[in-house]
């Protein structure tokens, strides 16, 4: 039965080939099969004949920016550091993006990251991506051998079994709460266009944690990554950890411990966090990845609520408008300058 998905596949194939036939992208970044029925692979089509293995459909869930600046990267000539870079144009790469995708692409383009003419941008509005763990959690423990998805409805089958459940009820937290489905930069639309979701209460969570005393947040942060085996998943599959050396792999000086004694485990957690404030479309690539099925994107998403109560400002969505947190203003409030200067006055006795 052909479905938005099938339909959706067979037109990123024919784009892609036409794109790589044509000699416009050197490479095509999208969706493979994965190794089991509920996970797909991001994959790298290098010729027309490799196009054929590109899918989509709602386990395509990893974010594709992360592997943007890496893969034009590879791209370019060899040369040497401190040399410049090649005169005449550069190869350029296609790869599909749904809405919090380029808004991380916007990200990365003003971050310098990538620069927006070396992008090809298949856009594809999101209807909102499955949540494997809630699928596995629905089969009970059976092994999923085959997985059959329509806009509505999601059917899992294996050995002895086959169950049928609402699409809805399997849709990734992050896409429960998304309102912006559709890119924000793209070449070539692929698929219908989705209204702007309208989402009650969408940062109802984080108010439930907030009304918690200092004590119990506290508590309920610890219980949360208690379970972290440090595995770095999380920051790898960020699209906005690029850094040349992460704080966690730093020695000197080294800022954090390498073990999992709780201390160590919580300053990562919080310095990850808060390294994305401003920054973070709530892609949920990181909940996706980590093995431990840690809730993380709770913090990265608290960090969001800040930014849009205080500066109005939802990452990614104007190419044009600065992060909130890289520029400054004469007319911004300096509150904490001034009681900082009180407070020291008052305690040098002047």
């Amino acid at each position: 039965m052909e479905t938005l998905f099938s339909q959706a596949t067979e037109a990123i194939k024919r784009e892609a080939r036409a794109l790589l036939e044509s000699g416009e992208v050197a490479a095509f970044l999208g969706f493979a099969k994965g190794s089991i029925p509920t996970v797909t692979r991001p994959f790298v089509a290098r010729s027309p004949e490799e196009t054929d293995k590109l899918i989509w459909n709602g386990l395509c869930v990893m974010n594709l920016a992360n592997y943007l600046p890496g893969l034009l990267k590879s791209l370019e000539p060899a040369r040497r550091p401190g040399e410049p870079p090649p005169e005449g144009p550069l190869p350029k790469v296609g790869v599909i993006a749904t809405g919090c995708w380029s808004r991380n692409m916007v990200i990365q383009i003003q971050e310098n990251q990538l620069i927006r003419e070396r992008l090809v941008i298949l856009g594809i509005d999101s209807p909102g991506m499955i949540d494997r763990r809630k699928l596995e959690s629905l089969a009970g423990g059976k092994e999923i051998q085959a997985i059959e998805e329509a806009e509505k409805k999601v059917v899992i089958s294996g050995k002895g079994f086959r169950l049928e459940t609402a699409r809805q009820e399997v849709l990734r937290d992050n896409c429960l709460t998304c309102t912006h489905p559709s890119p924000v930069i793209l070449d070539k639309k692929i698929g219908p266009t989705m209204p702007e979701r309208h989402v009650h209460e969408p940062f109802a969570r984080i108010e439930e944690i907030e009304r918690m005393d200092a004590d119990s947040r506290w508590a309920w942060f610890q219980k949360e990554i208690e379970c972290c085996i440090r595995c770095y998943a999380c920051r790898n599959a960020c699209p906005l950890c690029y850094c040349p050396t992460c704080f966690v792999d730093d020695s000197h000086p080294q800022w954090v411990g390498k073990s999992v004694d709780p201390v160590d485990t919580a300053i990562f957690h919080i310095l990850r966090a808060y390294h994305c404030a401003g920054r973070c479309t709530d892609c949920g690539a990181c909940e996706s990845a980590c093995p431990m099925g840690i809730k993380m994107r709770l913090f990265t998403r608290k960090l969001q609520k800040d930014c849009l109560e205080l500066f109005a400002s939802e990452p990614g969505l104007d190419i044009n408008s600065p992060l909130p947190l890289t520029t400054y203003g004469p007319e911004d409030p300096e509150r904490f300058i001034i009681n900082g200067s009180k407070q020291q006055g008052t305690q040098g006795g002047k």
